[in-house]
Formats: C-alpha cells, structure tokens, sequence
C-alpha cells in the first residue's frame, strides 16, 4: 500500500509542476515595449483596433452617417489641393505617437487655410494603415477637424470627409456620398460638382441651425 501511495503521490506531483504548452507558448515570447506596433507605414496587423484605441484624443466623434451641414460645422479646414510630399514621423519627445505628414499645395481655401499657400497636416500612423491615404500628385477636396493639442487632424467622418477632384476642378462625388448627402439641394444626385457650386453648398450648410 505504501509503494503505491508513493507512486499515486509522485504522479500528482509531476502533473503538478508540469508547464502547460500554452504557458510554455507565452513564455517563449518577447515582452512588448509599448507602442511597438507602430513601427513603419505598412498595414498594421489589427488597423481598426488600432484606431479605435488611439482615436478619442485627437479625432472626435461623430454620428455613423452624418449629414452635409453635420460634415461642414465640425470641420476646421475645408479646401482643395494637390498633394505635394509625405513623409513618416516616429514618435518623439513631445510627440506620443508616430504620424505621417502630408504637405498639400492649397487650389481654393474655404475655411481655415488661404488659396496658394502650403498646408502640411499630420496624422496618425494608424488611419494611414487603417486605409486613409494619400498619393503624391493627387488631387483632393478635404473636410479636416480642427487640430488636436498634440497637432494631429484627419478626414471628418472619415471618407465621407474627403472628395478627388477631376482634371477640370470638378468635385466627385463617390457613391457613399451620393448616399449620404441625396437630400442636398445642389449635390443630391449628381456624381461631379463644380467647385463653385460646391462651395456655395458649404456656406449655406454653415449657416443652417
């Protein structure tokens, strides 16, 4: 009886202090500094994560499909332009995360910014990996929130806020805007506005209540 309680003892024991493979899994990885998925531009591995955790800073909220007068009042800048350079920042003293900044040659200034200057605005590296990108040479019409206190912006309302321009100055409009705004007089229905007729829509939707 004793030789078999001893064997029945020593089996618990060994099951006992036994890692688990899935202890041994986590073990064998490296500790991760904070912030180390943000290492260069390339897709990160969970974008919308990533920006969702990283957003209440620096990009405010807004209702999931927001009206033209909804995209017109939160946005600090509003202007077409042709986009000049980009360049990646890491995170640095002073600034927490890393960004991407994109320096664009201003066409025609509705708020915030002047016609022909250059305006460079950064953004975190996680909506550029989350799709919100820009290509050198392209041709935009943005709506931007007003800069945060680390001097960050993005697209209001994400792709709603932003709009390519066609070779003659044109505003397109992609279908998730001719969903969104098909109640506006002067966009509802059609796929390209001229600029005008754009900006004239902005003043009159700033000035509803």
């Amino acid at each position: 009886m004793n030789g078999r309680s001893h064997c029945c003892l020593l089996a618990v024991l060994i099951v006992l202090i036994s890692p688990t493979s899935g202890a041994q899994a986590r073990a064998s990885q490296p500790a991760r500094a904070p912030g180390e998925f943000i290492q260069s531009v390339p897709a990160l591995s969970n974008p919308r994560a990533e920006v969702r955790s990283h957003r209440a800073p620096f990009v405010p909220e807004m209702r999931e499909r927001p009206a033209f007068p909804d995209l017109v009042r939160a946005a600090g800048m509003i202007f077409s332009a042709t986009v000049k350079a980009i360049e990646r920042r890491p995170a640095m003293a002073g600034q927490s995360v890393a960004t991407v900044a994109i320096t664009l040659h201003v066409e025609q200034g509705v708020r915030g910014v002047k016609s022909g200057e250059d305006v460079i605005i950064s953004q975190w590296i996680g909506l550029w990996s989350g799709g919100q990108r820009y290509r050198v040479g392209e041709h935009v019409l943005l709506f931007l929130y007003p800069r945060s206190k680390l001097g960050l912006t993005s697209c209001v309302g994400g792709t709603l806020g932003r709009f390519n321009m066609d070779a003659w100055g044109r505003v397109m409009l992609s279908g998730q805007h001719l969903t969104a705004f098909q109640k506006n007089p002067v966009m509802g229905g059609r796929s390209r506005v001229r600029f005008s007729d754009f900006a004239l829509a902005v003043r009159h939707a700033g000035e509803e209540e």
